[in-house]
């Protein structure tokens, strides 16, 4: 237990509190709008398989997180699947409130989370990891510290979106700016953004608009249609 008397491992341990309190974010945005659309009794249990599910997924991807990130295009079709998934979760939203308000179901919501916390966990690996220089105890504290942050920040948004509807089309638009800078991250286009550092922001930007104009016509379109009928 020397290492705890050490300055290096708590400076460590700082570091890796601070990026998950930052980096957890954006996936507990993820679980709380996949699990809005269950009804009430379920969300928690979508919250818990959401939550950890995001933990084991960072627990594998801890070994393959650096090689993955280096081959060509994946970044490019992960950041495509979060735009997609943004758009969905936007265009499911409901106005309907009591007797008249659909559910989705929980095996869609937690294949939605799956799906997002694998492009999403990528990211929060690599900066863990960084952080951790090596040590694999701060490395299984920065995942176990990630347990609690999830869950209590997907429930907290959850709760939020329910008063303040105008959060749910903010998360959207908070996934769409992910999947942007994803897709102007990947490795082919590194020379161009070494380049052109205002790509990153204009890539974030293009992909926050477009999820919230597409999921919003998405949404529209589903209403007429609900009306048609």
């Amino acid at each position: 237990m020397e290492f705890l008397q050490t300055t290096d491992f708590w400076i460590g341990l700082l570091k890796i509190v601070w990026i998950n309190i930052i980096l957890s974010g954006d996936n507990a945005v993820v679980i709380a709008m996949a699990a809005r659309s269950l009804p009430p009794q379920q969300q928690r249990t979508a919250v818990l398989f959401g939550s950890g599910a995001a933990v084991v997924l960072r627990v594998v991807l801890t070994v393959v997180a650096a090689k993955l990130l280096a081959l060509p295009y994946l970044q490019i079709v992960g950041g495509a699947l979060l735009l997609w998934i943004g758009t969905q979760l936007l265009s499911e939203e409901d106005e309907g409130e009591g007797e008249d308000k659909e559910y989705g179901s929980m095996l869609a919501a937690v294949r939605t989370i799956l799906l997002a916390d694998l492009v999403m966990s990528l990211d929060n690996v690599i900066a863990v990891a960084a952080a951790a220089q090596g040590s694999m105890v701060l490395l299984v504290l920065g995942l176990a510290i990630s347990i609690p942050l999830v869950i209590f920040g997907s429930t907290l948004m959850i709760k939020l979106m329910e008063r303040f509807p105008i959060i749910v089309m903010l998360g959207a638009a908070l996934i769409g700016w992910v999947g942007g800078e994803t897709i102007v991250s990947d490795t082919i286009l590194r020379d161009v953004l070494a380049a052109n550092p205002w790509l990153h922001y204009a890539g974030a930007v293009a992909g926050a608009v477009f999820v919230v104009l597409i999921g919003r016509w998405l949404q529209k379109r589903g209403q007429t249609e609900k009306l048609a009928t």
